[in-house]
């Protein structure tokens, strides 16, 4: 493929300018790249929202059903503070790859809106490809 290139192209930020065919082609790789890492974050955060559902405490009254079974059994109970703190973290874990996907996915949108046939195509591809590489993940859920 041939790049004709009368003036430098800006991409989504001003030091992010290409002046030749090379330098398409690398910002090409890097928004493919970028589409890649949008999808395997979505499989993530889902493994996570189904970690935190695993995680979530019982609602009180099988709690105290299971506190009273367990005081007459003379074993001692996990804490509660202990499962609400893993669901406190996971849910942190949700919100830091939740950021992380908007992020990602405004900077594919801004770079798409460059108006740019090859990084449109970029975009494209990499999410078919990352929805391709990241979908058989999800079985194992």
């Amino acid at each position: 493929m041939h790049f004709i290139f009368s003036d430098k192209v800006v991409l989504l930020f001003d030091f992010w300018s290409v002046h030749s065919s090379a330098g398409m082609a690398l910002s090409v790789l890097v928004v493919l790249l970028l589409a890649v890492l949008y999808e395997g974050i979505k499989v993530g955060k889902v493994k996570l929202v189904h970690q935190a559902l695993v995680s979530l405490p019982t609602s009180a009254s099988q709690q105290n059903i299971a506190e009273t079974d367990l005081d007459s059994a003379g074993t001692d109970s996990p804490p509660v503070s202990r499962t609400r703190l893993r669901w406190v973290l996971c849910h942190l874990g949700q919100s830091l790859i939740h950021v992380a996907q908007v992020v990602i996915g405004y900077f594919m949108m801004l770079a798409v809106m460059s108006y740019n046939t090859w990084i449109f195509l970029g975009v494209v591809l990499g999410s078919a490809v990352g929805y391709y590489l990241v979908y058989p993940f999800l079985s194992t859920v």
